[in-house]
């Protein structure tokens, strides 16, 4: 029996310091400068954005920009499916961001090309025959909604990345709101909001396409000698540059980009040859047989360096280049370390719009912290003052259980890295009264065994037994609802299923494990036959 007790005491004196120390004292090491190793300082508890202070943010994936680049796209291919047929047509338009038309398609070829269109487009266009050898073109119902929802899926996915890469600590980014295009980007402890909403933004497409005609100082310039028009298959994009009354030069350059950012294996801070801040990019394999192709049969041509629709660079081809260029141009260091982070990240696939945002300064976090631990505070103390005047000397087993509870489970939070909220600290409240229910039921049930003149070491080994299947019941119950919260809530609400699942889990070891040897500690040296407990 000794024995025994003896293992069960080492074992909970083990559990409760390990969780002290890994949950209690790096508050007090912050708090008071004690001495701590790095490691241990490391896993103090996080505090979310209601209580630490930072930037929240609801912004909008414009998907409709997603859209219109894959017509665009789509359009593109197909009339360079049918230059290189030798199928000759009119112009080829985009209706709207799902819809594009070509028209003027000879009757002698309609056939080439209705088999050329179909063979690039069925799958995710349906065409419809107009007049005058006019085809219109509109996305499928299915596809558009499918792409709707995976450019919010990448979105989602590129701002996580980016956050990642700004070294944000629990940062809660998810969907948002009912409309299902938008997104919310909690940052704790970030205080510049202009920055964080520059990288998360970004859209950070990178384009390299051959300079077909330019620099000019003016558009009307750059497109004279094509008789003012753009010709097929080309665009005119801006860069900074030193002619025209903005600073800004013109350059006419192939729609089809050679390589884009989606070929990037990495993107790294640099200098040029001018010692000025530059981004050096590398290709993934792929990226780098495109990117030798397109520069080996275009050696002494320009090739544009175009960023989210600018032309940051054009520098002419001198030789094959395969799997890694520079990006140069007017940065400042900092400029250069966030748009290697935004590319390696990879770009977003469509632009966003800023719904809401609002910065939670670091008092209103102080404030609710010193609130909320007043009210934990004040719900301890009442509890402890019901359970010493109900249930006797018993009620300080209950009490020393409920302690090794939290303690346990802000040492659990701690070391897995969990994030404390405002709603948390409510989850801690509950389980204080989960804590007490538990032990409630247990005592309650040994009051009735000592009724029936059970000894009292039995009365205690028979209400642990039978009560095990009621606390488990409960427990699990609450489990599934915590993790439901947890799938589909937002952030403050995956705060509060954290610690009440958390919470759960240590209860059922106080609760059981810890408050049945503090009972058998109390009885250690009573006969056997002792039916007197204090309850």
């Amino acid at each position: 029996m000794i024995k025994n007790l003896r293992w069960k005491i080492v074992t909970i004196l083990v559990v409760f310091v390990v969780f002290l120390g890994l949950g209690v004292y790096p508050l007090l090491v912050q708090r008071y400068n004690l001495p701590a190793p790095e490691w241990l300082k490391s896993k103090q508890l996080k505090l979310g954005l209601d209580l630490k202070g930072g930037v929240h943010l609801v912004m909008r994936v414009e998907t409709s920009d997603a859209l219109r680049t894959f017509t665009t796209t789509s359009s593109d291919q197909l009339r360079e499916g049918l230059r290189t047929a030798g199928v000759n047509t009119g112009a080829i338009t985009l209706d709207s961001e799902k819809s594009f038309k070509v028209e003027g398609v000879p009757g002698d070829r309609d056939a080439e090309f209705r088999r050329i269109a179909d063979e690039q487009l069925s799958e995710n266009y349906a065409r419809s025959p107009g007049t005058n050898g006019s085809h219109t073109f509109t996305m499928k119902p299915d596809v558009e909604s499918d792409m709707r929802e995976q450019t919010v899926v990448q979105a989602l996915e590129t701002i996580d990345r980016r956050v990642n890469a700004l070294g944000v600590t629990e940062p809660n980014i998810s969907r948002y709101g009912q409309s299902h295009d938008q997104i919310m980007v909690q940052l704790p402890g970030v205080s510049d909001t202009s920055r964080a909403k520059e990288i998360i933004g970004k859209t950070a497409l990178l384009e390299l396409k051959i300079v077909e005609s330019g620099p000019a100082p003016t558009q009307e310039a750059l497109l004279q000698a094509h008789g003012g028009q753009v010709p097929q298959g080309q665009e005119v994009v801006s860069g900074a540059g030193g002619g025209g009354d903005s600073g800004t030069m013109f350059y006419l350059v192939r729609r089809v980009a050679g390589v884009t950012g989606a070929d990037l294996r990495g993107a790294s801070p640099t200098i040029d040859e001018n010692n000025r801040p530059a981004v050096r990019f590398l290709l993934t394999g792929d990226g780098a047989r495109k990117f030798g192709k397109v520069t080996s049969e275009n050696i002494n041509r320009q090739l544009a360096i175009i960023l989210d629709g600018r032309v940051q660079s054009a520098p002419n081809i001198e030789s094959r280049i395969t799997d890694e260029g520079r990006i140069t141009g007017s940065f400042t260091s900092d400029e250069v370390n966030d748009l290697g982070l935004v590319l390696r990240s990879g770009a977003l696939p469509a632009s966003m719009s800023y719904l809401e945002e609002r910065t939670v300064g670091p008092s209103l976090g102080a404030e609710s912290v010193r609130a909320g631990v007043l009210a934990s505070l004040a719900g301890l103390a009442l509890v402890v003052l019901f359970l010493l005047a109900y249930y006797k000397l018993s009620g300080i087993n209950a009490v020393v259980a409920m302690i090794f509870n939290l303690v346990i489970l802000l040492g659990l939070m701690a070391y897995l890295g969990a994030a404390m909220t405002l709603p948390g600290i409510a989850g801690f409240i509950l389980t204080m009264g989960m804590g007490v229910d538990s032990n409630v039921l247990i005592f309650e049930r040994i009051k009735e065994e000592l009724a029936a003149q059970r000894p009292a070491r039995a009365a205690i080994n028979a209400s642990f037994s039978r009560v095990f299947l009621t606390l488990l019941d409960t427990h699990v119950t609450s489990l599934i609802a915590a993790a439901l919260l947890f799938q589909f809530g937002t952030g403050p609400i995956r705060g509060f299923a954290t610690t009440l699942t958390i919470g759960l889990l240590t209860n059922l070891f106080t609760s059981i494990f810890v408050s049945k040897t503090l009972f058998e500690l109390a009885l250690m040296r009573r006969p056997a036959t002792s039916k007197t407990i204090s309850i």
